[in-house]
């Protein structure tokens, strides 16, 4: 089992990250907020969480513990696999997904894709006594418009999301934002991490 993985960071989008240690390249599946946290970065550690199935092994990595626990919380629910805790985790940051499991709230939970109403009322009826509220934020990624929306789809592609639904998703919130006049997308205030999460609640 992986504690950590060390090293340079030779590739990232939001669905994953490539770390060079040693000579070696380790893939590993992070979440929207531990890309935003990496990104543009030259060397950095991720906490990693390995899933051994029949046809893979799948490294899992977090920028910090807090995030790998709340992971590891949310695939000990029934139901609840490494995909979904993952989509959960990139929907929502690390303190949000806590206040609405502490604070039983479903509604928040339903938002994200996938989840229903069971699915819901059993996060936070199995991990609700498991968790104290946290304050972990994610921090804004200023890159380009073009760059934004790319990789903004590719990681919405990624996390099993039809492209053209994608497309159309990601275009509706860049066209909302543009008519409001208060994000300037061109100029790079707009973070992938935000364009996804609000492409997320129109899929």
């Amino acid at each position: 089992m992986y504690e950590y993985i060390q090293g340079k960071l030779v590739e990232i989008n939001p669905v994953y990250a490539v770390l060079d240690t040693g000579g070696t390249g380790f893939i590993l599946q992070i979440t929207l907020n531990t890309f935003t946290k990496i990104s543009g970065l030259e060397n950095c550690k991720l906490y990693v969480h390995q899933v051994i199935r029949e046809d893979a092994h799948v490294l899992f990595g977090f920028a910090d513990q807090e995030e790998r626990e709340l992971f590891r919380l949310l695939i000990s629910v029934s139901g609840v696999g490494p995909n979904t805790a993952r989509l959960l985790l990139s929907s929502l940051n690390v303190a949000e997904l806590k206040e609405a499991i502490v604070t039983g709230k479903v509604g928040i939970l339903k938002s994200v894709k996938g989840i229903g109403e069971k699915s819901a009322q059993r996060i936070i009826v199995d991990l609700k006594d498991k968790i104290d509220k946290g304050t972990a934020w994610p921090q804004k990624v200023e890159i380009s418009h073009n760059t934004i929306r790319e990789q903004s789809l590719s990681g919405l592609v990624v996390l099993g999301f039809p492209r053209k639904v994608a497309e159309k998703a990601i275009d509706e919130v860049i066209k909302e934002f543009r008519q409001l006049g208060d994000i300037e997308v061109e100029g790079g205030s707009l973070s992938v991490e935000r364009l996804i999460k609000e492409a997320l609640k129109r899929i």
